[in-house]
């Protein structure tokens, strides 16, 4: 046959073809192929610990495995060797599976789909025991019951402590738990308390102005400084000034403080009934004087537009002469 003839798909076979007449070639019964194969799964070699990790690829010798089968089905064994010792490691198809298996000269290592797949399988045999008891279907639904009761409780736990998170201010509770927020605020009073305690001290008002204030520690001076408010002199001023408020009493000469407010209320109660008639001017006639001597005397003065007592008494001994 020529290279044109080996490359046509329709080839000419002469009405005489026997296709048993062909010899065939005499081989093994149990014959090796070398196949290009990917390793199945992640292993590690025994002799030299060695890591061959899953889809490295190899020239692997397949043969059929006598005497198993699946369903009527064949299973085929790979050889192939180590690529650090050259150990012989071989495995083999799982059709039951769906997998491969592996046989000597390697470890399987940790693959999470085979732990499941071996996991559900064992529950599956189990349910099948089981359902063969009725007696542990009746323990299973219980324990399932009571199961399902201890998670409904622990929902409705967990729902009633949610309602009551709803009204704390997590907001304010971060920021009172914060220990940098707390130390400003405390911080802060302390400073405002400084100020206060400054203000009080050099005497400022809120509003800014300085007032001294002057606070006597004994009863006797602010007796006397109300009397001297009721009785002013005849050159004091009804409404005192802001001067005179600042500065301190003075203690008259000639006047002990402790008999002071005594001695100005025997005074004050001598010339309470006292009447002041005015003096008559010499320009006018003597009957204008008779006439106002005549006349009624003017109510009396206030107490704050009254003059001392000394004052009065002169004043009314004048009078009485000129009369």
């Amino acid at each position: 046959m020529t290279g044109t003839e080996r490359k046509v798909f329709q080839k000419y076979y002469p009405p005489d073809f026997d296709p048993s007449k062909i010899p065939r070639a005499k081989g093994q019964k149990n014959r090796q192929f070398v196949q290009r194969v990917m390793t199945p799964f992640n292993m590690q070699c025994n002799t030299c610990h060695e890591y061959i990790y899953k889809g490295k690829k190899f020239n692997m010798k397949r043969e059929t495995a006598e005497g198993e089968t699946y369903l009527g089905l064949k299973l085929f064994r790979f050889y192939f060797r180590c690529p650090n010792c050259l150990a012989e490691i071989t495995f083999k198809t799982d059709l039951e599976n769906c997998d491969y298996q592996n046989e000597h000269g390697a470890t399987r290592l940790f693959e999470a789909v085979k732990l499941y797949q071996d996991q559900q399988k064992q529950v599956d045999e189990q349910e099948a025991e089981d359902a063969k008891d009725p007696m542990k279907m009746l323990e299973k639904r219980t324990m399932q019951s009571r199961q399902e009761m201890e998670e409904m409780g622990n929902l409705e736990d967990l729902q009633e402590s949610s309602r009551t998170k709803e009204c704390i201010d997590t907001i304010g509770f971060l920021s009172s738990t914060d220990p940098h927020i707390a130390q400003a605020q405390r911080i802060k009073m302390m400073e405002d308390e400084d100020d206060r305690m400054a203000r009080e001290l050099m005497g400022i008002t809120s509003e800014g102005r300085i007032e001294r204030r002057i606070k006597d520690d004994e009863d006797n001076s602010d007796g006397a400084d109300e009397d001297d408010k009721d009785i002013p002199g005849p050159s004091a001023s009804v409404v005192p000034s802001t001067s005179s408020m600042l500065k301190p009493a003075i203690p008259k000469l000639g006047m002990d403080d402790s008999g002071n407010s005594r001695k100005r209320n025997e005074q004050r109660d001598r010339f309470a009934g006292i009447k002041l008639i005015k003096k008559a001017k010499p320009s006018e006639p003597s009957t204008s004087s008779t006439a106002s001597s005549t006349s009624s005397a003017p109510p009396p003065l206030p107490s704050s537009a009254a003059s001392s007592g000394l004052s009065l008494l002169a004043d009314y001994g004048s009078g009485s002469d000129s009369d």
